[in-house]
């Protein structure tokens, strides 16, 4: 067997085509521009590239981009000054801080002092709470883009037997709860749980999210299988020239697109998902705030 390649590039860029063309209607109609707003803190080399695809995407889409630029030192009560700025701008939808912070700051008190009608990124404890008793929430980006790739390659989940590998708050636990919204008959597993390969190797869905390069070899995956690898991981690549690495899944990709029906690649999978996942979070918040019609196929 070789597997599907679930193609989240192509997919990604087919929802920011919706995005954008709901946004134009909304302009046009009702001279209405979503808003993002991204705050970064310091300068981490990998944050700098994220929130530049970010606003490039935002402004592709025909959205409004605010981006604030702090230095490392910025004092934890002057961002949550800022934080209560946009969250009474009526221009700005959605509000996104940048993780991680550094050290001196809670990143919990900032999240939590996010509007949650605003928090874009679904991690404000009450977006949290809302997902897990089946309310309406913003939904954090990776697992909604995860459910959105998911539905188009299977459509109903409903009775499928899923395990999602990685219990974090930003892409296991939310997967897990969307998941069940679904339908699904859903584990979570991790490192802890016993016999983890037999645990995978009876899902019909399996979302690997552990951040553990090529940890789910082949022989732990199910034949015919959905495989959606979240994971991205450096590993050094010497023969492409000194300090040279590759990226990698949770997955060992070779060896599951032998047994898998389907399967997520590394890079190109689910990670050009999220960015256009939060598009569409902000759409959605725009929406909600003006009460109108929330966007078709663009929600959990």
């Amino acid at each position: 067997m070789t597997a599907d390649i679930i193609d989240g590039k192509a997919f990604a860029a087919d929802v920011r085509e919706r995005v954008a063309a709901h946004v134009a209607r909304l302009t046009g109609d009702r001279g209405l521009t979503p808003g993002l707003a991204v705050v970064i803190v310091g300068s981490d080399p990998a944050s700098e590239i994220y929130v530049r695809n970010k606003q490039r995407q935002t402004v592709e889409a025909g959205m409004q981009s605010f981006e604030h630029r702090l230095p490392e030192a910025t004092a934890e009560v002057a961002l949550l000054a800022l934080i209560a700025r946009l969250n009474a701008d009526p221009a700005v939808h959605g509000i996104l801080c940048q993780l991680p912070l550094p050290g001196h700051i809670n990143a919990d008190a900032v999240i939590n002092a996010i509007d949650p009608a605003k928090d874009v990124d679904g991690f404000h404890i009450s977006n949290v709470g809302l997902l897990a008793t089946g309310q309406k929430a913003l939904v954090p980006c990776t697992p909604l883009g995860c459910l959105m790739l998911l539905r188009d390659r299977l459509g109903s989940l409903s009775g499928a037997d899923a395990v999602v590998l990685g219990r974090s708050n930003i892409v296991g636990k939310p997967m897990a709860q969307l998941l069940l919204r679904d339908s699904a008959t859903v584990t979570v597993a991790h490192s802890r749980t016993r016999d983890l390969a037999a645990v995978c190797r009876r899902a019909d869905i399996l979302v690997a999210a552990v951040g553990r390069p090529e940890m789910v070899p082949g022989d732990w995956i199910k034949p015919g299988a959905t495989v959606i690898d979240v994971g991205i991981n450096r590993l050094p690549a010497p023969e492409r020239g000194e300090g040279k690495t590759r990226i990698v899944g949770d997955v060992d990709f070779a060896s599951a697109c032998r047994v898998a029906g389907a399967i997520t690649p590394v890079p190109g999978g689910v990670g050009p998902m999220t960015i256009a996942c939060l598009l569409a979070n902000t759409l959605t918040a725009c929406c909600r705030a003006h009460g109108m019609a929330e966007p078709e196929g663009l929600t959990a």
